[in-house]
């Protein structure tokens, strides 16, 4: 009885530590989304770095990406820009794999 026992802890920890580390990934490649849209909304230095906070915070009112799309391509058409839906969620998962990168090379 106590091997499956702690098989099942080593199993819930397991994907603690996953969910976690998707977390982790899922925001830094939000912050990185954001500085991008920042640049492409010619934002200040301190508005970039409140911009891209709201990114990572929008990624809270539901789950999956759709709420992050939304706020930047609403963002991104309110500041005049040539960005379409299509070009943000290509920069998306751009995004996503280089979050991934950073995450993996501990930087």
């Amino acid at each position: 009885m106590t091997d499956f026992s702690d098989r099942q802890r080593a199993e819930e920890a397991k994907f603690a530590m996953d969910e976690e580390t998707a977390f982790k990934i899922a925001a830094r490649r939000n912050r990185l989304l954001g500085e991008w849209a920042a640049g492409e909304m010619k934002l200040t230095e301190e508005e970039t770095e409140a911009y891209k906070k709201a990114v990572v915070q929008a990624d809270f009112e539901e789950a999956g990406d759709e709420d992050v799309i939304r706020k930047l391509l609403g963002d991104l058409t309110a500041a005049d820009t040539d960005v379409s839906e299509a070009d943000i969620r290509a920069k998306l998962e751009e995004m996503a794999v280089e979050a991934k990168r950073q995450f993996m090379s501990g930087n």
